[in-house]
């Protein structure tokens, strides 16, 4: 198995170093609605990060980027204990904050866990970047804990970063893990971006 040996996650990620392997890339490509991974989340790493770069959404405004998981490799609807706090500044620089966002809440919700407090715009040069780190998804005795950052430019020409954390509230192992729009209001793909996933030791 190959190694990023140059490559260190540092405190940003888990507080110690560690090395990534590289698992998976997915490219997208227009219309794509969801990536899936279903295999290679297993005892084999106690920890996974999952890398996107440049998501671009299809449609103005009308969603952002969030991710589920599944026990049975089918449904993914785990239920989710979440919290995310959002620092937002706008382009004109008179408008900015940085607070609680309970629209990034979850209380034993099933719903898509969504990484931004802001909509995607698909303005040509409008997109988002971030990573989930997972922790001991294989685990059948505690819950699992997941933690987020994402950067995005939104359609109202905002830049949001946002920080979300949570658990997955089952003893269950995660199998896999989707990415997709979240809190959809219309009919909305991705139409670009790159998505990776890597163990970490």
């Amino acid at each position: 198995m190959a190694v990023y040996n140059a490559i260190k996650y540092n405190h940003d990620f888990a507080g110690a170093a560690g090395n990534l392997f590289p698992l998976a890339t997915s490219t997208i490509s227009s219309g794509t609605a969801n990536v899936t991974y279903n295999s290679g989340i297993d005892s084999t790493f106690k920890e996974y990060l999952f890398i996107w770069n440049n998501i671009h959404m299809s449609t103005n405004g009308e969603s952002t980027f969030g991710f589920q998981g599944t026990t049975d490799g089918s449904n993914y609807n785990v239920t989710i204990n979440s919290t995310m706090i959002t620092n937002f500044n706008n382009e004109a620089n008179n408008s900015k904050n940085y607070q609680y966002y309970a629209g990034g809440d979850q209380a034993n919700g099933t719903d898509t866990q969504i990484f931004t407090s802001g909509g995607y715009g698909n303005d040509n040069d409008q997109c988002g970047s971030g990573y989930l780190h997972l922790f001991h998804p294989s685990d059948t005795t505690h819950v699992k804990h997941f933690t987020s950052m994402c950067n995005n430019y939104q359609d109202s020409d905002y830049i949001n970063s946002d920080r979300m954390t949570g658990y997955f509230n089952t003893t269950s192992a995660i199998t896999g893990i989707r990415f997709l729009p979240g809190r959809v209001y219309a009919s909305t793909n991705m139409d670009d971006g790159v998505i990776q996933m890597f163990g970490v030791k």
